[in-house]
């Protein structure tokens, strides 16, 4: 199985003015992306609102992708749903409609106790979609799943034949490593907290999926570039602009306020479903001051 490298985009969620699914979006979107040198999308997932989509809008929105993208670059489904016999039919609908990677968050009303109560969850998931890698998305933040993910691999190597990896989302970059490093690599470790690249890149990262890449995948990938180069100073500077990006979103609000980068970029992708909301206007205006004195907007190519 080939690892994945390089910056997957957890795309958002399009709305039409009326609050339906505005499926046109996506096409000028994935160009976009394209564009920005992504070499991924990952969909429905936190970014793109799963939680707040019907099962029929997420499979909708999953065959767009795939259609929009055309094989140019990789589509990830997140197929996770509080009902697992639900979480089976869209990993099914991602298989049939060929996406190349389906993931899985756990269960977040009635939540596993346990890493094998876990391990059972998701073995039941991938196992609808037997030929697709199968990426368990590990987000407590979100989730409340407080697991060691070591463990999980040990005995999900067992259990989940197609088990790819594990979409890594936490700011335990010494846990992150010891999977990374679990039986010499043997797992693809795609590393999922946007501001934690830079350390995530020194303990091994190659690969990452992120929301903020939407927008700012170019200042990210130099970052790695700069990485790679040893250019370790450059590589610092840079990766702080994100930094300092990335503390609006916890002062507005993460979903809201990538969105409104999103329309100040050129894609408006409308208003998010309740309970999320969209930014008032004198909080947009405040972000985009925030934005440009923290001279992040530069680094950010429009569409």
């Amino acid at each position: 199985m080939n690892k994945v490298k390089g910056l997957i985009a957890a795309t958002f969620a399009a709305y039409n003015v009326d609050g339906t699914i505005d499926l046109e979006a996506i096409p000028p979107y994935v160009e976009y992306l394209i564009g920005q040198g992504v070499s991924g999308v990952f969909v429905c997932g936190t970014n793109g609102e799963g939680p707040n989509l019907t099962v029929e809008e997420r499979m909708e929105i999953t065959e767009k992708y795939i259609a929009s993208v055309a094989g140019r670059i990789r589509v990830f489904v997140h197929v996770g749903h509080s009902s697992i016999t639900e979480a089976k039919r869209l990993a099914v609908h991602a298989q049939e409609h060929r996406a190349d990677y389906i993931s899985s968050v756990s269960a977040f009303y009635f939540k596993p106790t346990s890493v094998a109560n876990l391990v059972d969850c998701m073995a039941e998931i991938a196992a609808a979609a037997p030929k697709l890698p199968f990426f368990y998305y590990h987000i407590p933040a979100l989730t409340g799943i407080q697991i060691d993910m070591l463990a999980f691999l040990e005995l999900a190597e067992e259990k989940i034949p197609n088990l790819a990896g594990i979409k890594y989302t936490a700011a335990t970059i010494h846990e992150y490593q010891a999977c990374l490093h679990y039986k010499s690599g043997k797992f693809d470790i795609l590393f999922g907290y946007d501001e934690l690249l830079l350390p995530a890149l020194a303990v091994g990262a190659k690969g990452a999926i992120g929301s903020t890449y939407n927008y700012g995948a170019k200042l990210y990938a130099k970052v790695m570039d700069y990485f790679e180069e040893g250019k370790l100073d450059e590589a610092e500077k840079l990766h702080f602009h994100a930094v300092q990006m990335i503390q609006l979103l916890v002062k507005y609000g993460p979903i809201p306020t990538q969105r409104a980068i999103m329309k100040k970029i050129g894609l408006n992708l409308g208003i998010p479903r309740l309970p999320l909301a969209a930014l008032s206007e004198d909080q947009e205006k405040n972000l985009y001051t925030d934005l440009a004195n923290s001279d992040f907007l530069s680094h950010v190519a429009s569409s």
